[in-house]
């Protein structure tokens, strides 16, 4: 099964889940979905670790995201997705990511729920070569000028969830 014919869960606006449909559907539709996302953070808590997306990326190729995820699957909670997303982007495993907040993202035909987890990891990062290029640690005051930049290289998305987390807890 390709990943267009992955069956994902649909979400109302509201943030219920109402459903299920085709990601591919998803896609051409704009219809609402929910992600769960995770903010790696060193353990001392002063770096976010930042990857370069694959040029083949159905969302925003090729940019940079401060967030490890992506679209919660059909019976899978977003907690449930944010570990299976960490694990299989950043081979981070063995660790709870820790709830933080929802946000949403209403920019069609992207139509999503966004629930923010966060970790602190000083282990080994393994990237999955389909969906990262490359990646680093970055200073949290580099991260914070990158999200007030809107020439930076960002993911659109990606820098909201940042705004909200930097104006909640940074």
């Amino acid at each position: 099964m390709g990943s267009g014919d992955e069956l994902v869960a649909r979400y109302s606006a509201n943030g219920a889940m109402v459903g299920r449909a085709r990601r591919a559907e998803v896609r051409a539709r704009g219809l609402w979905h929910a992600a769960g996302v995770v903010l790696v953070r060193s353990g001392d808590g002063e770096r976010v670790y930042v990857h370069r997306r694959s040029p083949g990326k159905d969302v925003f190729p090729g940019a940079y995201d401060c967030w490890a995820g992506g679209v919660v699957a059909a019976g899978e909670t977003p907690a449930e997705c944010a570990r299976r997303e960490l694990a299989e982007e950043l081979g981070i495993r063995g660790v709870v990511p820790r709830p933080l907040f929802t946000h949403v993202y209403d920019v069609p035909p992207i139509r999503c729920h966004n629930f923010a987890f966060e970790v602190r990891w000083d282990g080994p990062i393994v990237h999955q070569p389909e969906e990262i290029v490359s990646g680093r640690w970055m200073p949290l005051a580099a991260l914070r000028e990158w999200a007030d930049d809107p020439g930076a290289p960002l993911v659109p998305d990606g820098r909201l969830g940042l705004r909200e987390w930097l104006r909640r807890f940074g």
